[in-house]
């Protein structure tokens, strides 16, 4: 699903996220901050499209010795750094990274919550990825959308969360997050 939705076009590229992935960055998106909210201690977490992990390390502080974070993406390189960094953190044994394949996420556990940071609008087949995030949810799940202010216009992005509103998935709130557009979701009760 990945390659044929990103069709290797849109995609990141590793070197690219050390200029994402630095310590400045913290001063506009901090982690625990943004995140602590929504994530709790023993809680299975997705991070799709993790990049070098930059949420994923500070996910697997607030889920804690009994929680797990699954950082899932289609660059094995992406994988490879998150894994070193985790392990310099002492967190490695918290986060498990999974190599997407071409034709889905190729990933069946379900979660506490999901994140997308930055990254769907790198996804052209937005309906079949947001139906695979729904299965991949829990009935109290939740899902926090995040995409890029300056690069995904609002009209594309209420787009988007139409897209998601289709496979299933229902707006709680739309957080505040500094140079993005985001929606937190959950799913609907009855499941459809």
């Amino acid at each position: 699903m990945i390659k044929n939705l990103l069709n290797g076009k849109h995609v990141c590229p590793w070197w690219l996220c050390f200029t994402f992935d630095n310590p400045l960055r913290k001063l506009i998106h901090d982690p625990i901050k943004m995140l602590s909210p929504y994530v709790h201690q023993g809680d299975t977490v997705i991070d799709i499209g993790p990049g070098m992990g930059y949420f994923s390390i500070p996910l697997a502080e607030l889920v804690g010795p009994a929680g797990r974070v699954i950082a899932i993406d289609i660059q094995q390189k992406m994988l490879s750094a998150l894994m070193a960094r985790s392990q310099k953190k002492g967190l490695a044994d918290r986060i498990k990274t999974h190599l997407a394949g071409s034709e889905s996420l190729g990933f069946r556990e379900k979660a506490d919550f999901i994140l997308a940071f930055w990254m769907a609008h790198e996804v052209p087949d937005q309906k079949r990825f947001f139906s695979e995030i729904r299965e991949l949810m829990k009935p109290e799940s939740l899902f926090l959308l995040v995409e890029p202010q300056l690069h995904v216009s609002k009209k594309n992005f209420l787009r988007t969360i139409e897209t998601a509103k289709e496979q299933g998935f229902v707006v709680k709130e739309y957080p505040e997050i500094r140079m993005s557009q985001s929606a937190l979701f959950t799913i609907r009760e009855n499941g459809c």
